[in-house]
């Protein structure tokens, strides 16, 4: 069930022949560490659905003619990860709101020959603050680190639309951490936060910046792919993180990430990714078959026991 398939598998419509034929897929490069056929599969059986979902292996120049193919093999739409996402919304016929807002889509629907583009990344994470932590986005004051593009983006948008206390984005291109600050701007034109710093702001990815900033934090956010690899550099000096913090990495590679490591000795409340991509992908159920998921089938399935 965990076999990765091509974009020329898809096209010469093999996924079709299989036995059951796969109707839905991760895109992605790479597509081989991804944890949603595990409980997409489980969800499918579940429903009573007789299709699979697949992995697919599709280099970003066979992008838009997989994401074309998908109504001729019969795919009920697919998700779409790291690169795919931005170039997922410009080939899709529409978009939503929050998609457009976020910049990406990582979720399509086939409805007959159009696709039709979804975001749930910034939704996904609202859930899984509140399941880890028991506390709601509006409510904290957060640092987002990888605020460019990409899930940083559409997470940055969601805590915007939320309206939190607080949201320092983080990047090592602070431009693009500005430019984003700009666009969210208006969400954030109040006197709710009486204090001595602005409620939105954009910084480098500098210790000093990073510290002066972490005085005024509740949660940190980890958005960039850094913690993917065990030979990845830390993100944040471990002598920066405290007690007080949370820290919700959404990288979730086998084990603890070494900010997650890090911030655990330091005593802070600490959770992965893997919460994020359970409740992205229930929601990218709800959308294809417009039914709530089963959420504990799926959970099961992603945290064997």
């Amino acid at each position: 069930m965990n076999d990765i398939f091509s974009t020329q598998d898809l096209i010469e419509g093999k996924l079709s022949a299989l036995t059951p034929p796969a109707r839905l897929a991760v895109m992605g490069d790479p597509v081989a560490h991804s944890k949603s056929p595990d409980f997409h599969n489980a969800a499918l059986q579940a429903a009573g659905i007789e299709a699979r979902y697949v992995k697919i292996h599709v280099k970003p120049e066979e992008f838009p003619t997989a994401l074309r193919a998908l109504p001729e093999a019969g795919f009920f739409g697919t998700n779409v990860t790291i690169p795919h996402k931005a170039a997922a919304l410009a080939g899709v016929d529409e978009a939503d709101d929050y998609a457009q807002q976020s910049g990406a889509v990582n979720t399509v629907v086939v409805d007959g020959d159009r696709l039709c583009g979804f975001n749930t990344d910034g939704p996904g994470l609202l859930r899984a603050i509140r399941e880890e932590f028991s506390v709601d986005l509006r409510d904290l004051r957060v640092m987002l680190l990888g605020a460019g593009g990409g899930a940083g983006r559409a997470i940055a948008v969601q805590c915007a639309m939320e309206n939190c206390e607080r949201l320092v984005l983080v990047n090592r291109t602070v431009s693009k951490a500005q430019s984003l600050a700009e666009e969210l701007s208006s969400r954030f034109r109040s006197d709710r936060l009486l204090g001595p710093v602005d409620r939105l702001q954009a910084i480098p990815l500098e210790v000093d910046r990073l510290r002066e900033q972490l005085a005024f934090t509740d949660l940190v956010i980890n958005a960039t792919s850094l913690g993917m690899k065990r030979s990845d550099p830390p993100l944040l000096p471990p002598g920066l993180l405290t007690a007080n913090l949370m820290v919700y990495d959404t990288v979730y590679a086998t084990g603890a990430s070494r900010l997650l490591e890090d911030a655990a000795a330091a005593g802070a409340r600490v959770a992965n990714g893997l919460s994020m991509l359970l409740h992205q992908g229930a929601l990218s159920f709800e959308i294809w078959f417009n039914r709530p998921a089963p959420l504990s089938v799926m959970r099961t399935a992603l945290h064997p026991a």
